[in-house]
Order: C-alpha cells, then structure tokens, then sequence
C-alpha cells in the first residue's frame, strides 16, 4: 500500500477513497437522448461517461453517485449494467472487471421540481459527497424554452442548493459551454450577466408564475442577441452560479465543440452524431453535398477525453486552492489553441484527403461537400445537390415496393442547417489564462496522465483516428481488412460515377449555351 501511494500522481492522491455525485452521466452514451440525426449540436450533451470511465481506470475513488433518469419499464442499476457492454469500458473491465460496482444509480430527473431526488437519497448525497460534477443538460438548439430552462437553468440553482446541504463538499465544477456567451465575439475566462435580457433570479421567477405556453411565447423578447435557446439558458446557468455559489468551491468548465477521443480509452470513440461530426457522417454516406458553411471560419472542436481530463483537473485545483472569497468562481475556458488553430475549410480538407481509407460500404453516391455562406441563396442551391436528387431516388424506391426516404432526411437536413449557421459562419477567440495556468500546476506526471494540450494536438493523426471511429462506432462497420477493402472498391466506384456525371453536365451546359449562341448569330 505504501509504495503504491508513493507512485500516486497528485491528483490521483485527490481522488482516492472520494465519492463523487455527477449529473449527466448517460450523455453522450445517450443514444440519442437529446440529439438528432444530422443534428443540431454545437456542443455534445458533455460526455460525463468519459469522467466515469477515466475515475475508475485511473483513481481509487470511493464511490461515484450518478443521476439517472427512471425510464418506464427499465430499472436504473440495469441501465448501468447496460455499460458494460460499450466499447469505452473494455480497457477499465479488462484491468478492474468490478469497477463499476462502485457505480451507484440515484434516480432523479432536471424537469422535476426538486430534480426528482427522494429524501433518503438527499440525505444520503448530503452526508457523503465530497465533489460535484455538474453536466446535465440539453443541448438541443430548437429545445422549447420552458424546457430548456427548466433543465439548464432552474436545475442548476437546484444542484447549488444541493452542493450547500453537502457536509464535505471540497470541489464542484459546473460544465456549461464556450458558447454560452456567444453574442460576443471574445470570450474572457469571466461572467457575462450584462448580455442578458433579465438576470437568471427573475426569469426563473417567472417560470414559476407564468405557463409553459406564456414562457415560450416570450421566446424572442427573453432571447435578445442570443441565436437559440441551448446557448440562452446555459448563460442564465452561469448567472446562477455567479449570484447564487456563494462561498462554495467551485468552478466554471466551457468546453468548446465536443467530438471523438483522441487517443483514450478507445481512439476515435464517439457514439453520437453532435455538430460538425454529424455533418462528416452525412457526407461520408454521400447524403449532404451542399453546407452554409465558411470554410475560413474556426471550427472549435476539442477531444472528448481531453474534456474530461480537464474536468477532472479543474476540481482537483478548485479544491487545493479553497479560500473564503468574494470573488466569482474561476472559469476555464477550454478551445484549441491560438496557435493550433483549425478552420471548417481545413476540417474539410482533412478528412476528404483521408476519407477513402475510411469509406463506408453503404454510401449512395461519392462524397464530397461544397461550403457557402450566402442564406438566401442556399435552399436554390440545397434543391440542385439535394432535394431533387432525394426526388428521384424516393421515387425510385416507390417503384420497387420500399419506403421513400431522403426527403425526409434532406428536410431535417435544411432546418437543421439554419439552425447551425450562427455557429459554422463565424469565429470566436476564447482566452484560456486560467485553463493554462491549470496546466503549468499539474506535474509532469499528471500532465501525462490526464493530457488536455490542444497546442500539442497534431490535427492529422486526430482525423484520421476520429474517421476510423466514426466507421465503425456510428456507421457499424467492422474494422477488418475485407470491410475496408469493400468500401474503398465502392468509394471509387462512386467517384467514377460521380466524375462521369460531371462531364457530362459540364458537355450538355456548353452544347446548350452554343446552340443558345449560334440562334443568336443565325438572327
């Protein structure tokens, strides 16, 4: 026992023997909870499992309370069992097969008035947590705002209600978004309360005394700059942690737009299609072919596990620096780097230089992606690359017996892009001071252990792990050579066609635009 706390990494030695009370644990393990095919997701609901699984590879925890939502017909230890059989726990299982034992279900739901926690377990959480992770939260644009509210803002004052009943309580790290804050275009590691149209005490006050029906109908009027509900309501989150934490420990973690780990547990692992890796699944099928999109706009995307580790560290520094203060809670924004930065053009770029090692058997045309930025003049261009072609093969497939289908996709496709375009048309710049002084605290042994350098990020390799994850955990495709082999035969299969088709388009406008010259000269 003594060499093995000699060889404990700081934070390690922090974690040990702790119990631990997250929100937001089937996130981004959610199956598409909170989320749409293609979706809408400029943020991933924060992939909480990711904490979860690293907790119990890499530390001795005690115990790690998770609240989880009762779903009809399926108690919630089963919906833990179900863990089990998901590709983020094989290593842990491999290592530690009764790790998860020390996970232990709480049911409770954010819409519930009280977060759906019983007494008992109320007391419970009271008497032994010592760390707070709060991640619950939905992360749909177009999510009505009596919902929206009731889940990351109202919840949030509940959970900061709970946090001050907690005996031991040493850290509790609140997970909001880079983008709360997203009507300025730079972003400092502080709260933003004046970009409000009433502050978070008053439109929760309000939700209280007035309809569902009436809130959501103030939509606009409460909205003002703001582009959607999900960034509205996660800024009125923040309000509340900065009226309402008081001299609790704790903490503000802002991740930017989160897509597949990079190298842990699995490389490359992601189960849910969030912001711009919804829109490389769509493309890999040759199903979208047309984005409002600016290529020289930055795509603020971070690794899901780097996520985690800075979760992780943050409440770790929360804790040893606890002091009685007046000052707002630290906050740490987490982007890639300003000297590692990467555009939607580059993102592009990168995986179609690559997407032939990686293509899917099932695609149903060649893919590639043009990139405007001009709303008005998209739904002529989505009707050219999109709708008429999903015309054609609907009716196709009428013909034969089957099920019309691609107009339905490409009409989700359509709103959902509007729904993007305050996001993939513009840049933000995002200070990251404390989020670098996080990093030069740790030792270089807890450096490696929980890494989170976006300045040392080589995009390449990142791409290509996270396109051999998209393959085989989106797209079902089995990572062997024949798989492979088969989908690169149909991939250029496809870009014969596809150049094919292109030459003859090319052929049948100019033949057109000559006879159109020749009747002019004939006059």
């Amino acid at each position: 026992m003594k060499l093995e706390m000699e060889m404990e990494t700081e934070i390690q030695a922090f974690y040990r023997n702790k119990t631990i009370f997250i929100t937001g644990g089937t996130g981004f393990l959610g199956k598409g909870k909170y989320s749409t095919r293609f979706g809408y997701e400029i943020e991933t609901f924060f992939a909480l499992l990711v904490i979860i699984e690293k907790l119990l590879r890499t530390t001795e925890v005690k115990r790690i309370y998770s609240l989880i939502r009762k779903k009809r017909g399926q108690d919630i230890q089963d919906r833990i069992a179900l863990w089990e059989k998901e590709p983020i726990f094989e290593l842990l299982l491999q290592s530690k097969p009764e790790a998860l034992s020390r996970v232990v279900p709480i049911a409770g739901d954010c819409l519930e008035p009280d977060l759906g926690i019983s007494d008992t377990d109320r007391k419970l959480l009271s008497a032994e947590v010592q760390i707070v992770i709060h991640g619950a939260a939905t992360v749909r644009f177009n999510e009505p705002l009596h919902v929206a509210l009731a889940i990351n803002t109202r919840a949030t004052r509940l959970m900061v209600q709970l946090a001050k009943q907690m005996l031991q309580l040493e850290a509790f790290v609140h997970v909001s978004t880079a983008y709360a804050n997203c009507v300025v275009d730079h972003i400092e590691e502080k709260f933003y309360p004046d970009l409000l149209t009433s502050s978070s005490e008053k439109v929760l006050e309000m939700t209280d005394q007035l309809s569902d029906q009436l809130i959501d109908n103030m939509t606009c009027e409460l909205l003002g700059s703001f582009p959607n509900t999900y960034t509205y309501t996660k800024a009125l989150g923040e309000d509340v942690i900065l009226r309402e934490a008081g001299d609790l420990p704790m903490c503000v973690f802002r991740p930017a737009i989160i897509i597949a780990t990079s190298r842990e547990p699995v490389a490359g692992w992601i189960d849910n299609l969030y912001g711009p890796i919804a829109l490389l699944y769509g493309v890999a099928y040759g199903i979208l072919r047309i984005a409002l999109v600016d290529v020289k706009a930055q795509n603020s995307v971070v690794p899901v596990d780097y996520c985690a580790n800075v979760a992780l560290a943050s409440a770790w520094k929360t804790a040893a620096v606890r002091t009685v203060s007046s000052a707002p809670p630290p906050i740490y924004n987490f982007a890639p780097s300003e000297e590692n930065l990467l555009t939607y053009g580059e993102f592009r770029d990168k995986t179609q230089s690559i997407g032939e090692n990686y293509a899917v058997s099932k695609m149903i045309w060649y893919p590639f992606l043009h990139c405007m930025t001009t709303a008005w003049l998209y739904p002529l261009a989505a009707f050219f690359y999109h709708t008429l072609p999903g015309f054609v093969v609907d009716l196709a497939l009428r013909t034969v017996g089957r099920k019309p289908r691609l107009l339905q996709i490409y009409q989700k496709i359509h709103i959902n892009m509007k729904l993007l375009r305050p996001f993939t048309c513009r840049s933000w710049k995002f200070d990251a001071m404390n989020r670098d002084h996080l990093w030069q605290c740790m030792t270089p042994q807890d450096r490696e252990l929980y890494h989170f350098d976006m300045l040392a990020l080589d995009w390449d390799d990142y791409f290509t792990r996270a396109l051999r994850g998209m393959r085989v955990y989106l797209c079902k495709e089995p990572p062997t050579p024949a798989s492979i082999a088969e989908g690169q035969r149909i991939w250029r299969r496809f870009h014969l066609l596809h150049r094919t088709l292109q030459l003859f388009l090319v052929g049948s406008a100019a033949a057109l635009i000559w006879s159109l010259l020749s009747l002019v000269a004939s006059l």
